[in-house]
């Protein structure tokens, strides 16, 4: 075991002797040392109910025969990050946390790894080090939040719904009692965000993937089924030390394209591409951005999920979850290994039923195309990722009047204050991995647009990226950023951009010569945080089309 290292020989009495400090017993030191990465915080509701989590871990550990080790992992909530200085730092803890993780588990040499993760950027950072380290390791997603409830029983999600509150209520379309009720009730209790947003879509990747244990991606952070689980990856994360079963063993690059296809399938978060990229670099895995567009036109979208559609994560969980999605995707999906010995047309086949209301059969689809689309063009030639699953029928062709901000606040003051009309397109640069820095979610103003009304004339374009929560005519993770002078940087006030999602298009409708002209006057803006360590990260991270990564270089 890597953990005879620290604990074998007459060369490591010293560590023997640090380890009885911290109270392991001489009968614990022939077991596999089993770390329990626990991203428990009580900043985050999804991540509040992990010390709960963490107890059932434990006691699947020692029953399996392993010593459980816990060490902190930190979250970062984006819903509190939003629409300040605090997002800039979201996506880059994703590199932190899977810096740390690996830290932890070199330094101690210890055998397998726990996942105790939900929220956004957490879970891709632990995959990420997972497959980076290639010890035995086991996911534990701690599971959506119940559905708030308001009036005559109406249902509350809490992105799709405070969010879009702000400019409802701006608009006069709610008043304060209304807007008060949507405050106490979107959020009851524990858990991830109850739509499809990003953290509920890692989570089922992550399912999907064969990291994590049947139901773990769709059971309830209140749920019993939930502390089974628990207690279940505690012990299979022994055998799996015993066996050897690695995170490479598993994500491979059929269950990347399985993950694609679900997320396609299910109409989840944009987040997911930045993600699956960056973990495929991190595994050796080629995975072009051009795959979800591939795969994308041949994978309909069953599910009309929160929140550009009916259902929640309660919903999904019920009809069948994950296993239910691949059994409606039948030969789509590739039969790949997962880490407890199941396959994936074995999880198919063992569900007996799945609900068609909430999960669709192939032969009857809410669409015909998978929920996310790549555009290209000459303003985003290395790409662009749209949500088209929250895309209404009048969007998916749009030409529209840029109107361009160099921040999110100054594009979020003026479609507050009324200054966004229909015909208009909003473009907010200088916001990507490098520029932001960190690539901020431009939530609060995608959210004020549909609030306002104006989701089916106003499209917004940027090389930030977007909330799971997004929905509407809203294009990022455009490549090259504006801070590395991408075309995006070019735009003007009043040029005509064409938006067509059928044909993968976004286009400046500016000939080559103006912009070739307008290049040569193009400067590198100053950036905007100059100290701390996002100012390194601005410095080695990459553009958004290969998964906004850091390198060495």
């Amino acid at each position: 075991m890597r953990s005879d290292m620290i604990k074998k020989g007459l060369e490591r009495t010293p560590h023997r002797a640090l380890l009885k400090g911290t109270g392991v017993p001489q009968s614990q030191m022939d077991k596999p040392f089993i770390g329990v990465a626990t991203s428990f915080t009580d900043l985050i509701p999804g991540h509040v109910g992990m010390r709960d989590l963490e107890r059932f871990i434990e006691k699947g550990v020692h029953s399996g025969g392993g010593h459980a080790f816990f060490f902190g992992i930190p979250g970062v909530c984006d819903g509190m990050a939003m629409g300040h200085k605090g997002m800039h730092y979201s996506l880059p803890t994703r590199e932190l946390i899977a810096d740390m993780v690996e830290s932890v588990a070199e330094a101690h040499r210890l055998d397998g790894l726990v996942l105790l993760t939900n929220c956004d950027k957490i879970t891709p950072g632990m995959l990420m080090a997972a497959v980076r380290l290639n010890i035995p390791c086991i996911v534990v997603t701690a599971g959506p939040m119940m559905s708030g409830r308001g009036t005559s029983g109406r249902k509350y999600s809490f992105v799709s719904d405070t969010f879009e509150a702000m400019a409802r209520y701006k608009a006069g379309v709610i008043n304060d009692k209304e807007l008060q009720v949507c405050e106490d009730n979107a959020c009851p209790g524990m858990g991830s965000c109850q739509g499809l947003f990003t953290a509920n879509t890692m989570a089922i990747l992550t399912e999907t993937m064969g990291m994590s244990l049947p139901r773990c991606g769709t059971a309830l952070a209140v749920s019993a089924l939930k502390r089974r689980i628990a207690f279940a990856s505690g012990e299979k994360i022994v055998e799996l030390v015993h066996t050897d079963v690695k995170p490479r063993d598993i994500m491979t690059r059929e269950a990347f394209e399985n993950a694609i296809r679900v997320d396609l399938a299910l109409g989840g978060s944009s987040n997911t591409v930045l993600h699956l990229l960056a973990i495929a670099n991190e595994a050796g895995v080629e995975l072009p951005l051009e795959l979800f567009d591939i795969l994308g036109k041949d994978t309909p979208q069953l599910a009309s999920m929160n929140p550009a559609g009916e259902h929640f994560m309660e919903d999904l969980d019920i009809a069948g979850g994950v296993s239910g999605v691949l059994k409606q995707l039948g030969s789509k999906i590739k039969d790949t290994q997962t880490l407890f010995g199941l396959t994936t047309h074995q999880l198919a086949d063992s569900i007996q039923n799945v609900d068609d209301d909430v999960i669709r059969p192939l032969t009857n689809p809410i669409k015909k195309e998978g929920g996310i689309a790549i555009l290209s063009g000459n303003i985003a030639p290395k790409g662009a990722v749209v949500k088209q699953s929250g895309v209404s029928a009048p969007m998916m062709h749009f030409e529209g009047v840029a109107r361009c901000f160099d921040a999110e606040e100054l594009a979020m003051a003026a479609i507050m204050e009324g200054k966004i009309t229909s015909g208009d397109v909003v473009v907010i640069r200088y916001e990507g991995p490098k520029g932001g820095p960190g690539m901020r979610e431009m939530l609060a103003p995608t959210a004020a647009i549909m609030g306002m009304g104006l989701g089916d004339s106003v499209a917004l374009i940027t090389d930030g990226r977007f909330s799971g929560g997004t929905r509407g005519p809203c294009i990022g993770h455009i490549s090259p950023e504006a801070a590395e002078g991408g075309p995006i940087a070019l735009v003007v006030d009043g040029d005509k951009i064409l938006l067509d999602i059928p044909n993968r298009r976004l286009e400046l409708l500016v000939d080559e010569e103006t912009l070739a002209t307008r290049r040569l006057g193009w400067r590198s803006p100053e950036p905007k945080i100059k100290g701390g360590w996002l100012a390194r990260y601005a410095k080695v991270v990459t553009s958004a089309h290969t998964g906004a990564i850091t390198t060495a270089d």
